[in-house]
């Protein structure tokens, strides 16, 4: 006798269901490299958005960079990392009005640290103010002499190195 079940399939199942579904090979060809989502145990869920806003980020995926920390922030406030990655998003996203903003939030927060001066220095040198660019880049440097980040951001504002060269990073630590 069959029975049926009215409990709704999870995604996660779902997702199997069409993988084995779509194999036309047999078990032996079905492959899962990763899971569909990296599980991050323990955390609180404005840091799991942190944490996949980050992984966006990294791999150039700005926009929804963008909507994981705006998630991340809208669920604690006071969250540094969050800020930050939002305002570096929004920058890469062209949208310098938004950056400045979550810039002087992130600021309020934790202060003018090196690497929140950094990445200021990097937003003003993206919307092309290049001697504020120097001056802040300058103001982190002078807290954090060895930061090698803040010293490559200062000689692309001096043009020693070429934009394509600079590789964005979202800090960990504000």
């Amino acid at each position: 006798m069959c029975h049926i079940s009215k409990r709704p399939i999870g995604p996660i199942m779902l997702l199997v269901l069409l993988g084995l579904a779509a194999c036309n090979g047999g078990p032996s060809e079905l492959s899962l490299d990763r899971t569909v989502e990296d599980p991050i145990f323990g955390c609180l869920p404005a840091e799991k958005s942190v944490e996949i806003g980050k992984r966006y980020y990294r791999h150039g995926h700005f926009g929804l960079a963008e909507q994981s920390f705006r998630q991340a922030v809208e669920k604690d406030h006071n969250n540094a990392e969050a800020w930050l990655g939002l305002a570096a998003s929004y920058d890469r996203l062209r949208r310098f009005d938004r950056a400045r903003q979550a810039y002087d939030v992130l600021v309020k927060i934790v202060g003018r640290t090196p690497t929140v001066l950094n990445n200021l220095g990097y937003h003003y040198f993206l919307s092309g103010d290049r001697g504020r660019a120097r001056e802040t880049l300058i103001a982190a440097l002078r807290r954090d002499p060895d930061n090698e980040q803040i010293r490559n951001n200062l000689a692309l504002v001096a043009g020693d190195k070429s934009a394509a060269d600079w590789a964005p990073h979202v800090r960990s630590e504000p």
